[in-house]
C-alpha cells in the first residue's frame, strides 16, 4: 500500500474511536448488539489520501455520491482490493452503467427505470447488487426519495417493491431516508420511528421480503437513528474531518 501521513492517520483513528465509543453507548441504552450496526464512511469530496488514511484505521465500506468522483477513486485505490463501495447519493439514469458493477450497495433507488437500468448492466458474473428504497420521510419539496411522510400513502411504494423483486441482479434488502438537517438529533427520532414503521408495513405487506437494513443517521444524529432501529450509519466529517470547500459538485 502507498504510504500515508502517520499524522493523519492519527487524526483519523481518534475520531474513529469516538464515533465508535457512540455507537457502543446508542446501542447500550437500547440493548442493542454493536455488531448489527454498519458503518459506512462517507468520502465524497475527500481527496484520496485521506481515504487510504481511513483504510489504513482498518475501515473498508466507503459511500459516494457522484459516479464519476466513485469511479475515479475506484481506479485509483485500485490497489486496496478488499474496499467496498457504496453509492449513497442520487444516480441519474444516464450514470447507471457507470457504477452498477463496481459498488457492493447502492442506496438511493427511488425509482424504476433506474432499478431497470442497474439490473441491465450488473454483471451477471457478480452477486447481485444490495438496493435499499430511498424514502422522503420528512416530505420536503428539497429531498429526493419516494415520498413517504404520509402513512395512508404508503401502500403506493408496494408497486415499485414488486418491481424490483422481478429484477433477478438486484437484492432488495431494506430502506434509505435523510431526514432534515437539525440543531438537536432528537428532533430526527420521528423521522427514523416512522422509518422503523414504514419498514415494518411493507415486511407486513410482502411476508416474503423480509427487509432487514434500515440506513439512516450521519455525522449529526446517528446515535438517535441507531437507537430507534438503524442497522447502516453514513458517516463522513465525523470520521474524516471538513471536506475541501475548494473542490465543487
Amino acid at each position: 500500500m502507498k504510504s500515508v501521513s502517520p499524522e493523519l492517520i492519527s487524526v483519523i483513528s481518534q475520531r474513529l474511536n469516538k464515533v465508535n465509543e457512540a455507537i457502543n453507548d446508542a446501542c447500550a441504552r437500547v440493548r442493542r448488539n454493536p455488531n448489527e450496526v454498519t458503518l459506512v464512511t462517507v468520502s465524497k469530496r475527500q481527496p484520496v489520501e485521506i481515504i487510504r488514511a481511513a483504510y489504513a484505521c482498518g475501515l473498508r465500506r466507503f459511500g459516494e455520491n457522484y459516479a464519476e468522483e466513485a469511479v475515479a477513486k475506484m481506479d485509483a485505490l485500485a490497489d486496496l482490493t478488499d474496499i467496498q463501495w457504496e453509492m449513497v447519493g442520487h444516480i441519474q439514469s444516464r450514470k447507471a452503467k457507470l457504477i452498477a458493477s463496481r459498488v457492493v450497495r447502492v442506496h438511493s433507488l427511488e425509482r424504476g427505470k433506474l432499478a431497470r437500468l442497474l439490473d441491465q448492466f450488473r454483471d451477471p458474473e457478480l452477486p447481485p447488487l444490495q438496493v435499499l428504497m430511498e424514502i422522503n420521510i420528512s416530505g420536503e419539496a428539497s429531498k429526493e426519495g419516494i415520498p413517504g411522510d404520509d402513512p395512508a400513502h404508503w401502500s403506493e411504494i408496494l408497486p415499485l417493491v414488486d418491481e424490483v423483486l422481478t429484477y433477478p441482479r438486484l437484492k432488495l434488502t431494506g430502506l434509505m431516508t435523510m431526514p432534515p438537517l437539525q440543531v438537536e438529533m432528537e428532533a430526527n427520532r420521528a423521522y427514523f420511528r416512522r422509518m422503523r414503521e414504514l419498514q415494518d408495513y411493507i415486511n407486513a405487506q410482502r411476508p416474503d421480503l423480509n427487509l432487514h437494513e434500515l440506513s439512516m443517521g450521519t455525522s449529526t444524529d446517528f446515535p438517535v437513528a441507531i437507537e430507534e432501529g438503524a442497522t447502516i450509519i453514513r458517516l463522513g466529517e465525523a470520521i474524516l474531518g471538513p471536506r475541501p470547500t475548494t473542490e465543487e459538485q
